[in-house]
């Protein structure tokens, strides 16, 4: 039982890896999962996450086998 993981932008070079796996843990929030696989590391400001390609929030709960996404703000022109 697990969650993929994905890192982009600025925060796959801030991470130096482009993914991860974390163990899926039930009652686990987007958050914990970032704590879990990088407890030494605290999130930057303004970071967007995705579950399975929607945006969601911080303390949105996973589900095994969910695909989470991490991203940089986004900023357009």
């Amino acid at each position: 039982m697990s969650i993929k993981v994905r890192y982009f932008a600025s925060l796959k070079e801030l991470i130096g890896q482009a993914g991860d796996d974390c163990e899926f843990v039930s009652g686990m929030t987007v958050l914990d999962v970032w704590q879990a696989l990088l407890p030494e590391k605290a999130m930057p400001t303004n970071v967007l996450a995705a579950i399975n390609m929607e945006y969601v929030s911080l303390d949105s709960i996973l589900k095994d086998e969910d695909e989470l996404a991490f991203f940089p703000p986004v900023t357009g022109g």
